[in-house]
C-alpha cells in the first residue's frame, strides 16, 4: 500500500510540469504559471514532509524519509532559482524557452529523487540533462556555450550507456528493475554474483560521469556563459543527484568492493586535484566551480566508504551553500574590491607558523574524538566511523589556523567553534541516522587510502601557503592552473567522435584551448 506522503510528494513533480506545459502554450503569462506551480509544489512538499513525519511516529511504515528530505531540498532551492531568475533575466530575449526548460529540469530531477524504479530514475535522470543542454545554452550567440553544452550532452550519453547496461545485468539476476526489490536481493545473497557486481560497478561508472568527476570535469568547470541562476541550480541540484542515486541503492553498493573501490578512488583523487586546482583561480565562478568539482568526489568518496548519512548531510549543506554562493556572486566581487583597496603585504610563513598549522589536525581529531565519546555515552548505540571522524577533524582544522598564529584569546576562541562545530555535527548525524541508509563499516584499504590522500593534501595547501614563491610552488602551480591537462585530452577525444557545430571564431583558430572557456584570462 502507497503511503499517503508518497502521493503528496509526487504531486511535486506533478505541479513543475504542469507548470512547463503551461508556460509553453501561454508564454505571455509564463512567469505566473512557474510561479504558481513552484509554489504550490513547495507547499505540497511541506504537507508531505509532515504527512511523513506522521507516518513514521505512528508507525504505519511506508514513508520515504530520503525522498522527503531531498524533495524538500529541490522544491526549495527551485523556486528560489526561479524567483531570481525573473529579476535577473528582465529584458533578455528568449524567456519563455528558459521558463519551459528551468521547469521540465527540475520536475525531471523531483521524478529521479521519487521513483523506486531503476529505469524510470535513469530516464528521468536523461531527461534533466536535455532541459539541462537547453538552459546552458540560452544565450544561443555564445560559441563556448554551445562547445560546453555539447561535451555535457556526449558525457551524459556515455553515461547513460553504462546506466543501462547496468540495470540490464542487474534485471537478468535479481529479475526486478525495483530499487527497494535489488538492495532486498543483494541483502540476501551471502555474495554477489559476478553478473551482479559487474552490474554495480557500470552504475557507478555512470554515477561518476554524471557528477563531473575527473577527466571528464571540464564542462562543470566551463558553463560560466550560462545565466547564473543556471549555474546555481546546476552545483546546488543536479550535479549532487549522483551521490543520492549511490544512496538510494546503498544496499546493492554496500555488497559490491569493485564498486565501492571506483567510486572511492576516483571521487578521492578528484577532491585532491580539484583542491589544488581551485587555489589558482581568481574568477569567483570558476573557483566555485572547481570547489563542486571537488566537494561531488568527497561525496562519491563518503558514498563509497558506506558512510551514507555523512553524505547526505553533505549533499544538504553543499546544496544550500552552492546556491547561496552563487546566487550572491557579485556582492562578493565587490567585497574583494573593497580589500583590493587597502592591500595588505605578502609575507613568508613563518616555520613556527607551519608547525602549528600542522598540528592543529590532530588537536582538531582529539577534539571530535572526545565528542564522541561523550555522545556515546549520552546514547545507546550511537557509533560514527573512524573514518568519518578524520574527515570532520580535517575541514574543522582550519579553524584553529589563525588562532595558533595569534594565541590567547583568539586560541579560545578557534577551541570554542570546534567543540561546537564538532557537537553539531553528532547532532546532525543522530539525525540522518533515520533517514540515510544504514553505515556499513569501510573496508580497511579504503579507509587507509582515504587517509592517506586527504592528510597529504592538508599539509600540501599548508606548504603552498607558506612558501608560495619555493620549488614546489613553482612546480606544481603551471599543472594545477591547467587543471593537470586532463580536460583537454578529453576535449580532443569527444571532437574526435562528436564534432560540435560552432561559431566562425572556433573554426578559424582562435582561442583553441579549452582553457579559455572557462573566463580565465590566459
Amino acid at each position: 500500500m502507497t503511503a499517503g506522503s508518497t502521493v503528496l510528494l509526487w504531486l511535486a513533480p506533478a505541479l513543475w510540469l504542469l507548470g512547463s506545459l503551461a508556460a509553453r502554450f501561454n508564454s505571455e503569462k509564463d512567469w505566473f504559471f512557474a510561479e504558481a506551480a513552484a509554489g504550490a509544489a513547495a507547499l505540497v512538499a511541506i504537507a508531505g514532509a509532515f504527512e511523513a513525519l506522521r507516518e513514521a511516529l505512528s508507525g504505519a511504515g511506508g514513508a520515504d524519509l530520503l525522498g522527503v528530505v531531498m524533495v524538500l531540498l529541490i522544491a526549495f532551492l527551485g523556486w528560489v532559482v526561479l524567483r531570481f531568475s525573473r529579476d535577473y533575466l528582465a529584458g533578455e530575449a528568449g524567456q519563455n524557452r528558459y521558463v519551459v526548460a528551468l521547469l521540465f529540469t527540475v520536475a525531471s530531477v523531483l521524478t529521479v529523487v521519487l521513483t523506486n524504479h531503476l529505469v524510470v530514475l535513469i530516464l528521468a535522470w536523461a531527461a534533466s540533462s536535455f532541459g539541462l543542454y537547453y538552459l546552458l545554452t540560452f544565450y544561443q550567440d555564445r560559441w563556448p556555450a554551445q562547445i560546453v553544452a555539447h561535451k555535457k550532452f556526449l558525457a551524459s550519453r556515455m553515461s547513460e550507456v553504462f546506466l543501462i547496461t547496468g540495470a540490464a545485468l542487474i534485471y537478468a539476476e535479481a529479475g526486478t528493475f525495483s530499487l527497494s526489490g535489488i538492495g532486498e536481493f543483494a541483502g540476501l545473497q551471502p555474495e554477489l554474483s559476478g553478473q551482479m557486481r559487474l552490474g554495480a560497478f557500470l552504475l557507478a561508472v555512470g554515477v561518476i560521469f554524471k557528477t563531473a568527476q575527473l577527466p571528464l570535469h571540464g564542462w562543470l568547470i566551463q558553463v560560466m556563459e550560462a545565466p547564473t541562476p543556471v549555474s546555481a541550480l546546476l552545483h546546488a541540484g543536479i550535479v549532487n543527484i549522483g551521490g543520492f542515486v549511490v544512496m538510494r541503492m546503498a544496499g546493492l553498493f554496500s555488497a559490491a568492493p569493485e564498486a565501492q573501490t571506483i567510486l572511492v578512488v576516483v571521487g578521492s583523487l578528484t577532491a585532491l586535484l580539484a583542491g589544488l586546482v581551485m587555489m589558482t583561480r581568481i574568477s569567483i565562478k570558476v573557483r566555485l566551480a572547481w570547489s563542486t568539482c571537488a566537494q561531488m568526489g568527497f561525496m562519491l568518496m563518503e558514498c563509497g566508504l558506506g558512510l551514507y548519512e555523512l553524505a547526505l548531510l553533505h549533499l544538504v549543506a553543499h546544496s544550500l551553500y552552492k546556491a547561496h554562493e552563487f546566487l550572491t556572486a557579485g556582492d562578493t566581487v565587490l567585497e574583494v574590491r573593497k580589500r583590493d583597496l587597502t592591500p595588505q603585504a605578502a609575507k613568508r610563513m613563518a616555520q613556527t607558523r607551519v608547525a602549528r598549522r600542522i598540528l592543529a589536525l590532530p588537536v582538531a581529531f582529539a577534539i571530535v574524538w572526545g565528542s564522541l565519546l561523550v555522545w556515546q555515552a549520552l546514547l545507546d548505540g550511537f557509533d560514527v566511523a573512524g573514518v568519518a571522524i578524520f574527515i570532520v577533524a580535517l575541514g574543522l582544522a582550519p579553524l584553529l589556523w589563525g588562532a595558533t598564529d595569534r594565541g590567547g584569546q583568539p586560541l579560545l576562541r578557534g577551541l570554542f567553534r570546534v567543540v561546537a562545530l564538532a557537537q553539531l555535527y553528532f547532532l546532525w548525524h543522530w539525525a540522518f541516522a533515520a533517514v540515510a541508509p544504514a553505515v556499513t563499516a569501510p573496508a580497511l584499504a579504503l579507509s587507509v587510502w582515504v587517509v592517506a590522500c586527504f592528510a597529504a593534501l592538508y599539509v600540501l595547501q599548508i606548504w603552498l601557503l607558506a612558501y608560495p614563491q619555493g620549488v614546489l610552488s613553482q612546480t606544481l602551480y603551471p599543472w594545477a592552473y591547467a587543471g593537470f591537462y586532463l580536460d583537454e585530452r578529453f576535449t580532443r577525444l569527444t571532437f574526435k567522435v562528436w564534432p560540435a557545430r560552432i561559431g566562425a571564431e572556433y573554426s578559424t583558430g582562435v582561442s583553441t584551448s579549452p582553457r579559455d572557456f572557462s573566463g580565465e584570462q590566459a
